[in-house]
């Protein structure tokens, strides 16, 4: 039944990011219901573990410091690579998803409902799972391939840059922690900054 889950919640995830990327949903809506409800199938099987190799505080702490470094690492590249055209159009596309949305409604849906739903399905879910079938290595492995082949229906160049770098750096915290927990708070904060503080356009395109 959790494999089951699993092949279904990844196609579910490539599907909903058709939609968003063909224009048809926000992508903070239409997400925010497809990993909603793959996060509570994914706590009913009773799988996912919170951190069970550092205290809670640690792996908060750790978190935390993962989202600041993860942020500032995203914020440089973006500014840099905002030098092509094409990513640029591509970032512009997906801030541009925030229309119609207040900040705060924004941060709701992608902080609080979104990065944490990710977190329980697929790393907590699906990579533990993965873990449990091949070993702790493989499956952080084929959990990351899975991440990034669902996030290519995007379509979308900062999206799937973002699932192939951040997702090893959340991937990474719950090989290391073996649970969630950390993996939660890097990822909200590191979306609530990217929301409240996006990158800045690079010199050579602004001027």
């Amino acid at each position: 039944m959790t494999v089951v889950l699993m092949g279904a919640g990844a196609v579910a995830v490539f599907v909903g990011w058709i939609v968003v990327s063909a224009g048809r949903g926000s992508v903070w809506i239409v997400m925010g219901v497809v990993l909603g409800a793959l996060c509570t199938a994914s706590l009913a099987t009773r799988r996912v573990v919170a951190s069970g190799r550092l205290s809670v505080g640690t792996a908060t702490a750790a978190g935390l410091g993962a989202g600041l470094a993860l942020y500032g690492a995203t914020v440089a590249f973006v500014v840099v690579v905002r030098r092509w055209p094409v990513f640029e159009r591509h970032v512009a596309e997906v801030y541009d998803q925030r229309k119609g949305l207040s900040l705060p409604l924004a941060l709701l849906l992608a902080a609080g409902v979104v990065a944490p739903s990710e977190e329980v399905f697929w790393r907590g879910l699906f990579q533990g799972r993965a873990g449990q079938a091949f070993g702790s290595g493989a499956g952080f492995a084929v959990a990351w391939a899975v991440y990034i082949a669902a996030n290519a229906g995007s379509a979308s160049l900062p999206i799937l840059a973002a699932a192939v770098v951040s997702g090893g750096v959340w991937g990474g915290l719950a090989l290391w922690t073996h649970g969630v927990l950390a993996g939660i708070w890097c990822h909200t904060l590191w979306t609530a900054l990217m929301l409240a503080w996006p990158p800045p356009r690079s010199a050579s395109r602004s001027t």
